[in-house]
Formats: C-alpha cells, sequence, structure tokens
C-alpha cells in the first residue's frame, strides 16, 4: 500500500504540471507493471503526460524504470535493432530489414509490438507467418539458431508496464511523442540492442505532423541513446501514403514476403524504404565491426546500401526469413500468393476521372478497424490506386476485405464518413 500511496501522489504532482524524480517514477511504472493501479489511474497517468510532457531526465527515468520493472536479455558484441515510430499503416519494412541483417551476419533479435495506432503492428503481421510469443530461454534459441527474431515484446515481461500503457492508449488512438520515445527505447534496451536505426516520417496523416516535432523527436532519441550508450541512427522522411499497397495483417504481410521474394508484383516503395533502413543499420554496424569486413564490403558491394540490395536480391534474404519463421515454429514453405485476405470484399469506384491527389491514412486505418484488422488477420483494404496514379471512371480505388460479412456491411456504411482518396 505504501507504495501505491508514493505511485499516486506520483501520478498527482504530474498531473499539475510538476517534475518527477527517479524513485517517483520507478514507483509508478512499478505499480503498472505489477498490474496494481487499474484502468482509471493508468489512464490520468497516460493522459499527464500527453497534456504536460515530460523532461529530458523524465524520459531517461521512465526508460531506466520501464526497463528495470521487468525482464532483460543480453547478447554479446553487436545487437542491432530497427524501430519505426509508426502511425503509417501499410508500411511493413521489419519484416523485410531483420533478414537483411542476419543474413549479413549481425545478430538482430527484434521485439515488436502489437497495434496501437494502425491496423496491424509487426508482431500482429508475423503472427500470421509464425508464433510470436515465446519464453525468454526460446528467444536465445531462436537467436542462436538464425541470429534474429522477430517477437512481441509484451510476451515475457519486457518493459511490461508499456504493454499496460498501450491497452489504455490503444482505443483512443493516439500516443504522446514522448511516450513514443520512452516505449521504444525501453524495448530496445531491454532486449540488449546497442546500434539502433529509427524510422521517422512525418507528415499530415501520421503520428508526426512536422518537420519540426521530427527534428525535436529526433534529438530526443539521441539524448536518450547517448545516455544509455547506444549508437543510433534516426532517419526522417516527408510520407504521404502508405509504402505498401496492403493495410491490415495478411496483405501487409503478403507484400513483405513479395519482397523478399523478389516478386514482380512487389511494392517498390516498399522495397526502397526498407533497402534505406536495412543499409543504415549495416553502416552503424560496420563502423564497429573488424577491419577486413569493413575492406571485403567496401570492395564487393562499394557501400552499406549496396550491401543490402545484394543480400535481397540473391535470395540471401528470404533464406534467412525462412529459417526464422522456421525457428519460430511457423512453416518456412511460404509463398506469398497463399497469403490470401478475406472471402468478403467490396471495391471502392471511381465516379469520375482525375488522378489520386491525397491518401488519408487514418480514415484508411479506422475502416481496417472496422473491417475487423488487427484481430481478423484477413481484414483490411488493399489500395488499387496510390498518389500520382491516373483514375478513369470505372477503375477500383481501393478494395475492402473482412472474414465477416456484418463487418463489410459496417465499413460499406462508413465510407462516408471516412474517405481514403482525394482526386481530381
Amino acid at each position: 500500500m505504501k507504495n501505491q500511496a508514493a505511485a499516486l501522489d506520483a501520478i498527482r504532482k504530474k498531473l499539475v504540471g510538476k517534475d518527477l524524480n527517479y524513485d517517483e517514477i520507478y514507483s509508478i511504472m512499478d505499480e503498472l507493471s505489477n498490474k496494481r493501479l487499474g484502468d482509471v489511474i493508468t489512464t490520468y497517468f497516460a493522459a499527464s503526460g500527453y497534456s504536460k510532457g515530460f523532461s529530458n531526465h523524465e524520459l531517461y527515468y521512465l526508460t531506466k524504470a520501464m526497463v528495470e520493472t521487468g525482464e532483460k536479455l543480453h547478447f554479446k558484441g553487436i545487437v542491432a535493432d530497427k524501430h519505426s515510430i509508426g502511425g503509417l499503416p501499410g508500411t511493413r519494412t521489419t519484416l523485410i530489414v531483420v533478414p537483411i541483417i542476419a543474413a549479413a551476419g549481425f545478430t538482430i533479435p527484434k521485439s515488436s509490438s502489437r497495434a496501437i495506432t494502425t491496423p496491424g503492428g509487426t508482431a500482429d503481421d508475423m503472427e500470421v507467418l509464425s508464433p510470436v510469443d515465446f519464453s525468454k530461454d526460446k528467444i536465445y534459441e531462436i537467436v542462436r539458431k538464425t541470429n534474429g527474431c522477430i517477437v512481441w515484446g509484451g510476451s515475457f515481461n519486457i518493459a511490461p508496464a508499456d504493454d499496460i500503457l498501450i491497452k489504455v492508449e490503444e482505443p483512443l488512438l493516439f500516443e504522446s511523442y514522448d511516450k513514443i520515445l520512452v516505449s521504444i527505447m525501453a524495448k530496445k534496451i531491454a532486449f540488449g540492442s546497442n546500434h539502433v536505426v529509427v524510422d521517422v516520417p512525418y507528415g499530415e496523416t501520421v503520428k508526426v505532423h512536422t518537420l519540426k516535432d521530427a527534428e525535436l523527436l529526433k534529438e530526443k532519441f539521441e539524448y536518450l541513446a547517448k545516455r544509455f550508450k547506444v549508437k543510433i541512427r534516426c532517419l526522417i522522411h516527408k510520407t504521404d501514403q502508405p509504402a505498401g499497397r496492403g493495410i491490415g495483417p495478411i496483405l501487409e504481410t503478403r507484400e513483405a514476403i513479395r519482397v523478399l521474394q523478389q516478386k514482380p508484383n512487389r511494392p517498390a516503395d516498399l522495397e526502397i524504404r526498407s533497402l534505406n533502413l536495412a543499409g543504415n543499420l549495416l553502416e552503424i554496424c560496420l563502423a564497429d565491426s573488424n577491419k577486413k569486413l569493413q575492406e571485403t564490403v567496401k570492395k564487393r558491394y562499394g557501400n552499406c546500401i549496396g550491401w543490402a540490395t545484394d543480400i535481397l536480391e540473391s535470395g540471401l534474404a528470404f533464406a534467412k526469413m525462412r529459417e526464422i519463421i522456421k525457428a519460430q515454429g511457423g512453416n518456412p514453405n511460404i509463398d506469398s500468393e497463399d497469403l490470401r485476405p478475406g472471402r468478403f470484399h467490396y471495391g471502392i469506384i471511381a465516379k469520375k476521372d482525375g488522378v489520386v491527389r491525397k491518401i488519408h491514412s487514418k480514415n484508411a486505418t479506422v475502416l481496417a478497424k472496422i473491417l475487423g484488422a488487427p484481430k481478423q488477420k484477413k481484414a483490411g483494404i488493399y489500395l488499387d490506386k496510390k498518389i500520382g496514379e491516373k483514375v478513369i471512371k470505372g477503375d477500383t480505388l481501393y478494395t475492402l476485405y473482412t472474414q465477416s460479412e456484418y463487418n463489410l456491411k459496417e465499413a460499406k456504411q462508413s465510407i462516408v464518413n471516412f474517405p481514403v482518396f482525394l482526386y481530381y
């Protein structure tokens, strides 16, 4: 009861805009991780961070306390990781980047989240291919066999306070920038990562709206990374639409596998984004590798994006992904075209000629959730058209998929309130 009283006092203090010290923040994280606060009080704490924000010192304390109140993994040498701050559906780069890095010989134990503000998190998508819930010992075994894994971070008490905060944030479809930062860094530190690339998209319809906010977030990532002695590289880019065309677990996963298999119908934007992330991550890992490997990469591939491209185009990345799927208990004999969306579907037809000017990612997210994603793995939206593409009257703009007739009916009725395309 004493600890709970201390946590409640700290939350009251934060609600009126005062800074918290480490002991106060630890008391909150400890109560959260042991599920002793309840949803209402937890929501008050989440809201206090959203409205008032946290100082840099508080961010460090939050991250440290979140790590210390949960389990931790330890790996030797260079431990790579990548993360996107999220908020953009249909951009599943992790399923491509992880096997590239693992195939290059680096350790990359990827802790992934389930959906918070999108119709599918990386863990939801990987679950299409294999289980993602594992014990600490099983994760060590998978990584020992394959160099990598793609698992749900909440499966064995890694930063448990974070998963409890996610549950209260999910219904409102929002996370504060500070919460995004702490959530990502706590999982990285707990998983033993020491070389990290963070994807920071910004745009009108994603989590971060302006370049100024993206740069502020980058500074905070770099501050925390320095405190925890982690090498980090934040890649900022303007984003107007999903990198792929599929939105929802099975549609997103199918596109990632198409890239790994180098299928003719693979999404070029998703491939380019993934290679950029993989190349940058390989670069910061290579800088701390032995001179012989550095010279080999320079001589053979020119640079690390060239190295990543060769791993992808040669089939090594797909072979590595099959190894990871098998080690995680899935079927390694996967083909992208085996991944089919729900049988109930409905195409949205263009009523005029024009060019696609805008895709409302948030509206697409709402519709995909109405269709049943991410719980229904086969639910989602396929974008038949993207920004800049010509539209002729009668063309299909996008297609709704679901496993339930009821969900399809609800989504069709909701289209008028949540328009996905602007074209003229």
